[in-house]
């Protein structure tokens, strides 16, 4: 299709994913981005948001911009997690109508999918089954994004999609171990670990779930892959095709960090969905597919957490 658009709004532009697409995008070269921090203002305030659409007038507009976190985060504050995600997408697409703006990519989350969906998770199967508990929530929130850019499309013929990335991780993740996912948390875990010299590292669960794990620079090539070539109200998985069960995970980020310590699990914490695996035969269809090694990504990933840690630049 060859739709590349001169100026886009990537909202959440300093997140993980927001601050990959503005790598992926100054490296090309095609387009020129804007955003706007939340010190600017607030998403959540509906009146910025449409203020600040009406003023830089996007050709479009990426929605990277979330309330996210791991299963504590999800499990404690449920309210915070629907309420804002809902505002923040809808006042963000409602301000891209207000401004005609003919292109938009929403960013969802593979946990929209019905917990003991088949696998691997096609498209279809959303809606099809009850979710996970421990972050029904934000799924809820998210179903509700991907049926607000099919109506738009339906009532007003936008060329606007969806696209669910499975797990994420890469540079500019959040580290906090209170909300953070699994593959940053296990990180700093076995980091801190290893410095202060601790003999065992206990994690939660069974470790035999299994998840799949996209490096983000690898979603960011995909998003505008996406704005150029796809225009469907399916909403589209992007992932790498392949799992690993989370016991595996742990072993190559506590070799890799260097940690030589005991790793114990906690089997009376929750495990969550059991498999969550995406089909992506939609997407490589098209001629998209990722090309970081998970363990190289863990390895790139590391070296910027020990450099964010000597800067203070850590989440």
């Amino acid at each position: 299709m060859g739709i590349v658009p001169e100026k886009i709004y990537v909202a959440g532009h300093n997140g993980l994913v927001g601050s990959a697409l503005v790598r992926e995008i100054e490296s090309t070269g095609q387009s020129q981005w804007i955003g706007a921090s939340r010190s600017d203002f607030n998403l959540c305030d509906r009146q910025a948001v449409f203020d600040f659409m009406h003023e830089n007038k996007p050709d479009a507009v990426i929605i990277a911009a979330a309330k996210v976190g791991g299963i504590v985060a999800n499990n404690t504050y449920p309210v915070e997690f629907l309420t804002e995600n809902v505002q923040v997408q809808s006042n963000l697409m409602d301000a891209a109508h207000s401004c005609k703006v003919p292109n938009l990519v929403f960013l969802g989350s593979s946990c929209i999918y019905p917990k003991y969906a088949s696998q691997p998770i096609n498209e279809d199967a959303l809606l099809t089954g009850p979710l996970e508990e421990t972050n029904e929530a934000y799924a809820i929130a998210k179903i509700a994004g991907v049926k607000l850019v099919q109506a738009y499309r339906k009532e007003y013929g936008y060329r606007w999609t969806s696209a669910m990335p499975t797990n994420l991780y890469g540079p500019g993740d959040n580290f906090d171990l209170q909300s953070s996912h699994v593959l940053p948390a296990l990180m700093r875990k076995f980091h801190e670990a290893k410095v202060s010299g601790t003999d065992s590292v206990t994690l939660w669960g069974s470790g035999q779930p299994k998840r799949e794990f996209l490096h983000v620079d690898d979603l960011a090539k995909a998003v505008l892959f996406l704005l150029d070539e796809y225009d469907d109200p399916i909403a589209i998985n992007v992932g790498t095709g392949v799992d690993v069960e989370i016991r595996q995970l742990a072993e190559m980020i506590s070799t890799i960090v260097g940690f030589a310590g005991e790793t114990n699990w906690d089997s009376s914490k929750p495990d969550g969905t059991p498999r969550k695996l995406l089909d992506v035969a939609r997407i490589n269809s098209l001629g998209w597919q990722s090309s970081i090694d998970l363990i190289d990504g863990i390895e790139s990933t590391y070296k910027w957490f020990l450099g964010a840690i000597a800067t203070g630049n850590l989440r």
